[in-house]
């Protein structure tokens, strides 16, 4: 296994589960050191340390990254990660919602980037990683307040990345697909026929099945790599070709 980020901290927000989980277990594959910044961290691999954080507290972000430099003397690579979901179109959800989802989603990633910031001026080899969506730039349906918030996620990444450059830190994002983890699992259990639903989230990625949390991981440790040292402002997309392929239907 590659060791590129040896000597390397990173922190990883929302890395207790799902593609967090995954991150972190990439990167700390990789060689690094990882703090997982998460509302729960009880059961987190060996090797990894964690700080219960809640993206929507600047106290409770400051702590978590200082805890952070406390252990590990400093901090190079950040994987803001941690977000939730929302369903539904302009209709369905209230002022409150769209303050909530955007105070988590967004403003989050501000939260925890601000904290992070002057460590990463430190660092010979900083990178910042947001997690954004394919719903940044595709339409899908009843995604409306998730697809605001993924939206200016992408557009923050690139006023970052121009922000920051010259002073060395470099800022991407990946865009996952519709991804197989517990919060899609927990949507289609809802689903009047969760059978089919899992077919038609399936069917509408072009490689025909639902993204893996790993396959995700592998795109945001080629983003943190000094070894990329050359890539900012940019996103990759990791949908199984549901943004850029346009595929007859099979058997034509």
């Amino acid at each position: 296994m590659s060791q590129e980020l040896s000597t390397l901290t990173a922190v990883v927000t929302g890395g207790a589960s799902g593609i967090g989980a995954a991150i972190a277990a990439k990167l700390q594959s990789m060689g690094a050191q990882v703090s997982v910044l998460d509302l729960n961290t009880g059961n987190l691999p060996e090797g990894q340390i964690g700080f219960a954080c809640n993206v929507a507290d600047d106290a409770s972000v400051r702590a978590a990254i200082e805890g952070t430099v406390s252990a590990f003397g400093g901090i190079d690579i950040v994987i803001n990660n941690a977000g939730i979901g929302a369903i539904g179109t302009v209709e369905d959800n209230d002022d409150a919602e769209w303050a909530r989802v955007w105070d988590i989603n967004v403003v989050g990633m501000v939260r925890v980037s601000r904290a992070a910031m002057p460590h990463l001026r430190n660092s010979k080899a900083a990178a910042i990683v947001n997690t954004c969506s394919i719903a940044a730039t595709a339409g899908l349906p009843q995604r409306a307040l998730y697809t605001a918030t993924k939206g200016a996620v992408l557009s923050l990444t690139r006023a970052m990345a121009a922000d920051h450059l010259r002073e060395g830190v470099r800022v991407n994002a990946v865009n996952p697909g519709t991804a197989d983890t517990p919060w899609i699992g927990r949507l289609m259990d809802q689903a009047t026929d969760p059978t089919a639903e899992r077919a038609a989230l399936n069917a509408r990625q072009p490689h025909g099945r639902l993204v893996a949390a790993e396959e995700v991981a592998g795109a945001v440790a080629y983003l943190a790599s000094p070894l990329s040292g050359s890539t900012t402002g940019t996103s990759i997309a990791v949908d199984g070709g549901m943004q850029e392929l346009r595929l007859r239907p099979v058997g034509q």
